[in-house]
């Protein structure tokens, strides 16, 4: 299953005014819980169709995928026979032919295929490809100019000789040149809304410390085809930048980030680095300059070697006027509590004196 994700990882992604439709075929021999035969067809990097010798069906894996078929019954039928009649049958040949020449008697061994087109719908130019893998490895690579097949290792020699001299190449020639492109067109063609739909995204600079790295995040944009990279005087850099993986929002779009590490840049410097988006199907690059004015953090500023001194001053002067009010206060108090009031003077004094004999004044 992990050669089969690696595999995966190689569709191209598309840039602006191109299109591309590919496969990928692996055939399994001795892999437990795993089908000996897996088919996928990929557009613009959108999986459209698969299928597998488990299920014996085409499953369209978009509405656009399932609309194409079933407005065309021939594509339907084409796929049918290539996922469970003549991949299947050719690749299961190759793999035992491998293990007896290579004495693999036991043990899982996988067989991959990937093939396809990129075209270029503003000037009409097209490419092909195809090219087989072994466990994991190269295994041959077909050359469209000379209509040969290249033999990357030793052990695939015998198989090259075989398939130069075969009536394949015909076909490889006349899927890679024609049915490729066919087939694109009419994925296109079902799948325009969702394919060639564009969502520019909305670009930020953030910044959590005055030495965490500077933030480039873009979120928002569709399709994920996407890349975004920091730049300094124009060129492209990797030292000090940490990209992040694109990531999808609650309402289908998408968001990445790409960081920068600023502590060896230098304030003058700040002016020369800028961060880059691009997009597939959009020519026009989003360049966002690497500015503190536009930078958003969530940090203030420190406070200065004079802030310090100033503010425990203004505390301790504070307390001073706070201590002064108290003891004035409770002087006040004091004071109305021992005044003696000279028309109850007699009275008080009794009080205070109660075993004075009246008759003695």
């Amino acid at each position: 299953m992990k050669t089969l994700f690696l595999l995966l990882l190689f569709c191209h992604i598309s840039t602006a005014a191109k299109h591309s439709f590919n496969t990928f075929y692996t055939a399994s021999s001795g892999v437990a819980n795993f089908p000996e035969f897996v088919g996928v067809a990929v557009v613009d990097g959108i999986a459209a169709v698969s299928c597998d010798s488990n299920s014996k069906k085409i499953q369209p894996k978009q509405e656009w995928g399932k609309q194409t078929l079933e407005n065309n019954p021939q594509q339907l039928e084409h796929y049918t026979w290539q996922c469970f009649e003549r991949l299947p049958h050719h690749t299961k040949i190759e793999l035992y032919d491998l293990k007896q020449r290579l004495n693999q008697s036991e043990g899982g061994h996988i067989l991959q295929q990937m093939s396809g087109c990129e075209w270029d719908d503003a000037t009409g130019e097209l490419s092909g490809f195809m090219q087989f893998g072994y466990d994991g490895e190269d295994f041959l690579v077909f050359d469209l100019k000379t209509l040969t097949w290249i033999a990357p290792k030793q052990q695939a020699v015998a198989t090259k000789l075989r398939w130069d001299t075969s009536a394949e190449i015909k076909y490889t020639v006349h899927y890679l040149t024609q049915m490729c492109l066919e087939w694109l067109k009419l994925f296109l063609t079902y799948g325009k809304s969702s394919l060639q739909r564009t969502d520019p995204p909305s670009v930020s600079l953030l910044q959590k410390t005055p030495s965490s790295p500077v933030i480039c995040h873009a979120t928002g944009f569709y399709p994920d085809r996407a890349v975004m990279f920091w730049r300094k005087d124009g060129e492209e850099i990797h030292e000090d930048v940490d990209h992040g993986e694109i990531l999808p929002n609650h309402d289908g779009s998408f968001q990445m980030s790409v960081d920068l590490n600023v502590l060896s840049v230098t304030p003058e410097d700040w002016r020369r680095y800028d961060c880059v988006f691009q997009i597939s199907g959009v020519k026009d690059n989003i360049i966002t300059k690497m500015d503190k004015a536009v930078i958003r953090t969530n940090w203030a500023e420190e406070p200065s070697v004079m802030t310090v001194p100033i503010v425990a001053a203004v505390v301790v002067l504070a307390l001073v006027l706070i201590a002064a009010a108290g003891l004035m206060a409770y002087r006040k108090k004091k004071t109305k509590c021992t005044t003696i009031d000279p028309d109850n003077s007699s009275e008080l004094s009794e009080g205070l004196n109660p075993h004075i004999d009246k008759h003695t004044k």
